[in-house]
C-alpha cells in the first residue's frame, strides 16, 4: 500500500491540521526572535520583520504550491536592506526623522522590486536560478555570512556596528576588551547557547528551539541587570499603529534602481535555492513550481513593503525546522504567521524586554553557518578552481558590493574555463546535435558544457523526456564544468523519480579535476 501524499487543499487542511498547527507553533517560537533581530540588523523597526512573516504566512499558503517552505524575512537580505537605508540617509538613531524617511524610501524600492518578482513568476523566469555558477552562489552566501557576523558581533557585546565589514573584523579584539559588562555577559552566554545547543544529543531537547532557550535565559538576565531601553527591543504597544507606507520618490534615482535590482535578483535567487533545498528534504518528494513560488514571493514582497515590512524569501532554516517538526502541508506556514500576529498584538510588552545582544548572538550564529569553515573545505574538495571562484566572489563582495562581487565570481569562472581549453564561442552559444528514434534519444554536446549555456541544455534534455531513454553524450566537449556536472546529477535523479531514464556518457577521455563526483571534467591532452 503506497503512502498518501499530503496536499495543501481543503482536504489536507482538515486532515493534517493538528500536525501543521503544532509545527506552525514551534516555527513561530524560532521565527519571533529572528524576525526581530533581522529587522534591527537591516535598519528597519523591529516590527517590520513581524509584518513580513505574517504576510508571508498568508500569501505563501495561497499563491505557492511549495508545501513546506516558510516565507519570511531572511538574514541573507540584511546586507542589501541595510545598504539601501544607509544610502538613503539612515543615521542609526542619531536623527529619527532622517531614519524614518530612509525607511519609507526603502519601502518604495521594496514595492517595485516585489512587482518585478511578480513579473518573474508570470513570465516563467524561475529557471534563471539555474544560470548562476554554483561556486559563485556559494561565495555570495558566504560573503553575506561574513558581513552579518562582522555587523552583529559588536551588537552582541554592547557596541555600535558602524563601519565596513573589514573594519569591524579588524576591531574584534577591542570589541571584546571594551565590551559593555552586563550586555557582554548576556551576549556571550547567548553565543554559547546557540553554538553549543545544536551539539547536544540529549533526547527530547530538540523539541525546544535554541532561540527560545536564548530568550528564556537572556530576558531574565536583562531584567536582573535593569538594562536601559537602548539595549532592548522596542516595538509599539499597538502594532497596527506602526503600519508605515512607502515613499516612491527614491525609485527613479540611481540608488533606487541599484537596490531594486539587488532586492529582485538576489532575493529571487536565494528564494529559489531555498525552495530547491526544501524539495530535496521533503519526506514526500513533492516538487515546487518555482515560477509560482516567485509569484508568491513577489506578491508577498509588494504587500509587505506597502505596510512597512522587510523583503521576504522562502527561508531555509525555518523551513527545515518546519519539516523536522512534522509539518505536512503549506498551512503550517499560515499557522506560524497567525501565531506571530496574535503574540505581537497581545504581548508587545514582553517583546520589549528582549535584549538586543541576544538577537545579535542568533544572527552571529547565522552568519557563521553561512560562512562556516566546512563551506570552505567543501568548495576546496570540489576542485581548486571552484575554490578560487568561491574566494574571488567573497573578496569581490567584501571589497565592492553584492552585484559586483557575483559578477567578479562569474568573470573568474569564465577565465578559468578559457584556460582549461573551452572555446570562447561555447561560453555564449550551445552547440548540440540531437538523434532521436522510437527506441532512444541522444543529445550530443559540442565545444563545452558550462554554466552559461546550461539553461539551454536543460530545456533540450527536458524536451526529450518521455518513454524512451535519453542519453547526453559529452564526448565532443573540451570541458564540462562543475555546475553542469552537478545539475546533470540532479536531473538524473529527477528522471528516475519520474520513471524515466537519463544516461550521461562520453567522459572516459576526460579527467576529473578532483575526487568529487561532480567535479569539472577536462579533456585529456
Amino acid at each position: 500500500m503506497t503512502q498518501e501524499t499530503p496536499q495543501g487543499n481543503g482536504a489536507g487542511f482538515r486532515r493534517y491540521w493538528s500536525s501543521d498547527l503544532l509545527s506552525g507553533f514551534l516555527v513561530f517560537l524560532i521565527a519571533l526572535p529572528l524576525c526581530l533581530g533581522i529587522s534591527l540588523a537591516c535598519g528597519y523597526p523591529a516590527i517590520a520583520g513581524i509584518f513580513t512573516a505574517i504576510i508571508g504566512g498568508l500569501v505563501g499558503t495561497v499563491f505557492s504550491n511549495s508545501e513546506l517552505t516558510i516565507k519570511g524575512p531572511a538574514a541573507g537580505l540584511i546586507v542589501i536592506a541595510i545598504g539601501c537605508v544607509t544610502d538613503f540617509g539612515f543615521t542609526a538613531g542619531r536623527d529619527p526623522a532622517a531614519d524614518m524617511e530612509a525607511y519609507r524610501l526603502a519601502l518604495g524600492v521594496g514595492v517595485v522590486a516585489g512587482a518585478i518578482q511578480i513579473l518573474f513568476g508570470v513570465f516563467r523566469a524561475g529557471i534563471l536560478g539555474e544560470f548562476f555558477p554554483s561556486a559563485a552562489v556559494h561565495g555570495l552566501l558566504a560573503s553575506i555570512g561574513v558581513i552579518i557576523f562582522a555587523k552583529q558581533l559588536p551588537v552582541t557585546l554592547g557596541h555600535g556596528s558602524e563601519g565596513t565589514p573589514l573594519e569591524l573584523l579588524a576591531k574584534i579584539p577591542s570589541f571584546i576588551t571594551e565590551m559593555h559588562p552586563q550586555v557582554g555577559v548576556i551576549g556571550i552566554i547567548s553565543l554559547i547557547v546557540v553554538f553549543v545547543y545544536p551539539l547536544l544529543k540529549i533526547p527530547g531537547l530538540r523539541a525546544i528551539p535554541a532561540p527560545l532557550v536564548v530568550l528564556l535565559i537572556a530576558v531574565p538576565m536583562g531584567l536582573y541587570y535593569d538594562l536601559g531601553t537602548e539595549f532592548l527591543v522596542s516595538v509599539p504597544q499597538n502594532m497596527f499603529g506602526a503600519l508605515t507606507f512607502p515613499d516612491f520618490s527614491g525609485v527613479p534615482t540611481a540608488t533606487g534602481v541599484q537596490y531594486i535590482i539587488l532586492f529582485a535578483l538576489i532575493g529571487s535567487l536565494e528564494s529559489l535555492l531555498s525552495a530547491k533545498a526544501v524539495d530535496e528534504i521533503d519526506p514526500y518528494r513533492r516538487k515546487t513550481n518555482y515560477d509560482g513560488d516567485l509569484l508568491a514571493i513577489g506578491v508577498g514582497n509588494t504587500a509587505a513593503a506597502f505596510v512597512g515590512g522587510l523583503p521576504m524569501i522562502s527561508e531555509i532554516v525555518r523551513s527545515k525546522a518546519n519539516i523536522d517538526n512534522g509539518a505536512k502541508t503549506r498551512f503550517a506556514n499560515m499557522y506560524h504567521g497567525a501565531f506571530l500576529l496574535v503574540f505581537v498584538a497581545l504581548a508587545p510588552a514582553l517583546i520589549n524586554q528582549i535584549p538586543l545582544a541576544a538577537l545579535g548572538a542568533m544572527l552571529v550564529y547565522t552568519g557563521f553557518r553561512l560562512a562556516s569553515p566546512k563551506e570552505f573545505l567543501h568548495m576546496y574538495h570540489v576542485g581548486r578552481e571552484q575554490f578560487v571562484i568561491f574566494v574571488a566572489t567573497i573578496v569581490g563582495v567584501l571589497a565592492t558590493d553584492l552585484l559586483m562581487g557575483i559578477g567578479i565570481g562569474i568573470l573568474v569562472k569564465a577565465l578559468i574555463h578559457l584556460v582549461n581549453g573551452a572555446p570562447i564561442a561555447s561560453l555564449f552559444r550551445l552547440r548540440v546535435e540531437i538523434d532521436k528514434d522510437p527506441e532512444s534519444a541522444t543529445l550530443a554536446v559540442k565545444g563545452s558544457a558550462v554554466f552559461s549555456t546550461w539553461i539551454g541544455l536543460k530545456r533540450r534534455i527536458e524536451a526529450l523526456k518521455g518513454e524512451t531513454p535519453v542519453t547526453v553524450d559529452l564526448s565532443g566537449t573540451a570541458l564540462v564544468d562543475h555546475t553542469v556536472m552537478d545539475r546533470l546529477a540532479e536531473m538524473k535523479k529527477e528522471f528516475q523519480e519520474d520513471g524515466a531514464t537519463l544516461e550521461i556518457q562520453g567522459l572516459d577521455k576526460h579527467r576529473a579535476v578532483s575526487d568529487d563526483p561532480t567535479a569539472a571534467r577536462v579533456r585529456k591532452s
